[in-house]
């Protein structure tokens, strides 16, 4: 009986293993899809200062150029001006694009907006990586005047505003 019994538990410890491995398995070649905009309020310039951070391999599948050619920052550039867009207290402004740097699996983009006295909304549209991925994920963190806020973007809510 006891016999019967340790068999029968070796078998299920078995079987769990395998189930177990296989459940392991299938973790192993998923993409995560997201990018991560750091918008920090600069008083003494009134400027809105953008450093966004996205996987390489990503963005050069999105604009279809390869990071390490020549013309790689004008196309980050021109997909960035089409793909984010800011309004403070419902007025849009104009985003400047002021670098970018590819640092292995990463691409660091710079931009800003000037003339920002004063912000009681934000209002952002991000785009960003959303048409080539479906599962992308932008999250935009604000830090104005001592005032942290976050916005979360994905297909279907690609608008977001805050108010400080």
């Amino acid at each position: 009986m006891i016999v019967n019994l340790l068999i029968r538990m070796k078998k299920l410890l078995y079987i769990s293993g395998i189930l177990t491995f296989f459940v392991l398995m299938s973790f192993m070649n998923v993409d995560f899809f997201s990018s991560m905009t750091k918008v920090d309020y600069i008083d003494g310039s009134k400027t809105l200062k953008f450093t966004t951070k996205m996987n390489t391999n990503h963005i050069s599948d999105a604009i279809k150029i390869n990071p390490n050619t020549a013309g790689f920052e004008a196309e980050v550039k021109k997909y960035v001006n089409n793909n984010f867009d800011v309004y403070v207290n419902g007025s849009p402004k104009t985003i400047t694009f002021t670098g970018s740097q590819v640092s292995g699996e990463t691409v660091w983009v710079y931009f800003e907006t000037s003339g920002v006295s004063d912000i009681s909304t934000l209002k952002i549209k991000n785009t960003i990586l959303l048409s080539a991925f479906p599962k992308q994920i932008n999250l935009v963190n604000i830090a104005y005047k001592g005032s942290q806020k976050t916005m979360n973007f994905q297909r279907g809510k690609e608008v977001n505003e805050v108010s400080f």
